[in-house]
């Protein structure tokens, strides 16, 4: 009888709420949601509806793994649960109920000897306490990437330029090492060249995406691999960082058919600036950081699903942040892709989306959205401080978005 009394306690949902006013941990959220996913219970995410929640299956360990991490949640009734489903279902409302079903394998592609805070993907990943798996070039080129639904790069530069450091960091331990390192490493893959060996990189990464996988990208990952991509075959690197004269003339020789996101942008040639092309608009951004904020775009969630999964938040504005790749010159992006978040006041998106093959992409300005202008060995950023970020959220919903569940095209 006490078994059946205490089965009786439990209603039949558990409704995770992602609006503003009743979510205390937005970023722990996705994490008890990913839990439930790898306990083989699905979950239906709710987009538009209260800031984007979740709906669980109500169950002992699930209350009880929402008070240790500190989510806030409600209980439900069927009859309560039945009229939100049928509110969500109504042709007047842009909402919809997408339905996860997996809990998605992630890999980080990221350096050995990285620490969570160089990354505001792994940092987030373990402030959620969502697991993950450390990749990097000797494992791409092992093909294991077939092994991962969803792959983050770390902030890294596929280009051979060392991230474009030369200029100010070229006499610095950390920088010498690096490079060091990543001779070596291209050495023992069998490559003469570091810029060989991440185009070779870039390419198993490019054939994951169009065999079906999804990849995430962030600042310098972002344009540095689509300009890699490009400039197959083609010597981009100026003597300080391969050894040798760059090709005369390589600007005429890029070929932006092979790139995901990006077209028609100049590559900067100055070993000495900080800038690998023209996508980026750091160089020329005029915002006052008090004033920097970019909006997100709203979709049809029936028609529409994906972008507005990777949409959902409890604000549209968003605190801006920089990086190396701040944002992207609206101007150089394929008519293909979707822009998901944009500065129209100064003229850049700085959050896309697009398919290539039957894979996806999201490519995500800015280093870290809790930390306007991060610089080389500042202090990480504690997410504890920042529970409900909305920046942050958007690197979550690219997360989850591997675990839904195909759905089919609405006729």
């Amino acid at each position: 009888m006490a078994i059946l009394l205490s089965g009786q306690a439990f209603a039949s949902y558990i409704l995770i709420p992602m609006d503003a006013e009743s979510q205390k941990e937005h970023l722990k959220a996705y994490g008890i949601t990913y839990w439930s996913l790898a306990q083989q219970q699905n979950v239906k995410w709710l987009l538009n509806y209260r800031g984007g929640s979740f709906l669980l299956q109500d169950s002992e360990s699930l209350r009880r793994e929402c008070k240790i991490r500190g989510i806030s949640y409600e209980v439900l009734s069927d009859a309560k649960t039945e009229s939100i489903l049928a509110e969500i279902d109504s042709p007047s409302q842009n909402m919809e109920a997408v339905v996860l079903e997996k809990a998605p394998k992630i890999a980080v592609y990221t350096p050995d000897g990285s620490v969570p805070w160089d990354d505001a993907v792994t940092m987030v990943l373990e402030y959620a306490e969502i697991p993950y798996t450390k990749i990097y070039d000797k494992e791409v080129l092992g093909d294991e990437l077939v092994l991962y639904d969803w792959l983050h790069l770390h902030h890294e530069d596929f280009t051979g330029q060392y991230g474009k450091f030369y200029g100010t960091y070229r006499a610095t331990p950390w920088y010498i090492t690096e490079k060091q390192n990543a001779e070596a490493l291209a050495t023992e893959l069998g490559y003469d060249k570091v810029s060989q060996e991440k185009l070779a990189v870039a390419n198993k990464i490019s054939d994951y995406v169009i065999g079906g996988g999804f990849m995430f990208a962030m600042c310098s990952a972002t344009d540095s691999f689509d300009i890699a991509l490009s400039a197959a075959g083609v010597d981009i690197c100026e003597p300080m960082f391969d050894g040798d004269a760059s090709d005369a003339n390589y600007q005429t020789l890029i070929d932006y058919e092979r790139t995901f996101a990006f077209k028609d942008f100049t590559l900067e040639r100055s070993p000495i600036k900080y800038e690998f092309s023209s996508i980026d608009t750091t160089p020329v951004r005029n915002v006052n950081p008090d004033n920097d904020y970019f909006g997100l775009k709203s979709f049809s969630a029936k028609w529409d699903p994906v972008p507005t999964m990777l949409c959902q938040n409890h604000t549209a504005l968003v605190k801006g942040f920089m990086g190396q790749t701040t944002a992207f010159n609206p101007s150089e992006i394929k008519a293909t892709v979707l822009i998901l978040g944009e500065n129209k006041a100064n003229g850049e998106a700085r959050y896309i989306h697009g398919i290539k093959g039957k894979g996806f992409f999201t490519f995500y300005g800015g280093h870290d959205p809790e930390d306007y202008q991060h610089r080389v060995g500042d202090p990480k950023t504690e997410l504890e401080l920042h529970p409900t970020s909305p920046g942050y959220r958007l690197i979550l919903n690219n997360v989850l978005f591997p675990a839904a569940k195909k759905k089919k095209q609405k006729t």
